[in-house]
């Protein structure tokens, strides 16, 4: 009756111990700081674009979060802004049809990418840049000092109206589609949270924004095609679900434990004696290593030689070391008499010390090892 109730005791301090632990985790998970992709318009993260969106939702009423696919975009009302802001995939041609659409019903589209190549038709060329600090000037010839991280410069066309530009090329231009207009520019990072008070970076925003006139009767930022980034399937389920499957995949681990249930069957049965050799072996070596026994080890291999001596070439095992000469002088082909000799002879005396170094240990351990092996070859 008391071995039934101090089990009883340890299960149910086991259950609690497990229940704190399982509660310690969730505590830990749930207080992790949320994760936001860059240039997100809700992530007030440095790499976030919530300072620019709040500014603007300060400054007009008519400024919302696009979050659906390019074909659903309102044309029926003109003088609208489409802000993409360093969008994570090329749209296919169907998408870049209903955007086309979408300016030449008379709104704007805003682009802000490193490298706009296979949007609009754009193309780009290398620009070779030493530091990111560049001056860029307007249309107008005025100057600004901003920091340029893109590689490329736009190559613009006959119809298209420079913005922006410095030494190396375009950095900015429009291009007109029916009655609206395409905007493209080579910096988003202006528009983050921890550059856009840098510089004149906010200028240079504000400028593209009213290029068009900035009296839009709505100002979208494209979320869509930022997408998810960095989810997993587990991002599906709720983190109380996420708990109880880990609760249960841990209390069927510890019912299995309980019940001495095995994963898979027994295919090759193993001796206990050999497992039992062959670990105590190892556990002889560690212990030798470990308290420096290399005079004990030494002794301990060279009469395992011995004994193999005795079984592979018939000298008997309690015969001395130097008394083995005439024997291995005809056995042992590697080396010749005088070798032998001098072998035997350094061996009886390092074996007939009370310490060795780990250094003469290793060197005499090296030399018994090519003697045992020229024993078992015969």
């Amino acid at each position: 009756m008391q071995s039934n109730a101090s089990k009883k005791k340890g299960w149910i301090w086991l259950s609690l111990l497990f229940c704190i632990f399982l509660i310690c985790i969730y505590l830990v998970i749930s207080k992790q700081p949320q994760e936001y992709a860059p240039y997100d318009s809700m992530s007030p993260s440095p790499s976030g674009i919530k300072a620019f969106y709040t500014y603007l939702a300060d400054e007009t009423s008519a400024v919302d979060r696009w979050e659906q696919p390019s074909n659903l975009l309102p044309t029926s009302s003109g003088r609208q802004l489409l802000l993409m802001v360093e969008p994570y995939f090329t749209p296919d041609s169907q998408d870049m049809e209903d955007y086309i659409d979408f300016m030449e019903a008379g709104n704007t589209i805003l682009l802000m990418k490193s490298n706009p190549r296979g949007y609009f038709d754009i193309r780009t060329n290398y620009a070779e840049m030493m530091f990111p600090e560049v001056t860029i000037s307007d249309s107008t010839d005025s100057k600004y000092l901003a920091d340029i991280y893109s590689s490329v410069r736009i190559e613009e066309s006959e119809d298209d109206k420079v913005l922006f530009s410095d030494i190396h090329g375009t950095i900015a231009l429009k291009r007109e589609y029916g009655e609206g207009a395409l905007i493209v520019s080579l910096a988003p990072h202006w528009i983050m949270n921890k550059e856009i008070l840098s510089k004149d970076h906010l200028p240079l925003i504000l400028g593209l924004l009213q290029e068009d006139g900035m009296d839009y009767s709505q100002i979208f930022f494209d979320e869509y095609n930022h997408g998810e980034t960095g989810t997993s399937f587990l991002d599906v389920y709720q983190n109380w679900f996420l708990l109880l499957l880990l609760q249960s995949f841990l209390g069927t681990i510890l019912l299995l434990w309980m019940l001495g249930k095995r994963f898979g069957p027994i295919l090759h049965p193993r001796e206990e004696t050999v497992r039992f050799s062959d670990e105590s072996i190892r556990a002889l070596a560690a212990w030798h290593m470990k308290g420096n026994v290399y005079q004990s080890s030494l002794k301990t291999q060279a009469e395992y030689v011995k004994y193999l001596m005795q079984e592979k070439w018939g000298i008997p095992f309690n015969k001395e070391w130097k008394d083995c000469s005439i024997v291995l002088q005809k056995k042992w082909r590697t080396k010749d008499n005088g070798e032998i000799d001098l072998f035997l002879h350094q061996l009886t005396v390092v074996l007939e010390k009370d310490k060795i170094s780990k250094q003469d240990y290793l060197l005499w351990s090296k030399q018994l090892d090519k003697l045992r092996k020229e024993v078992e070859e015969g």
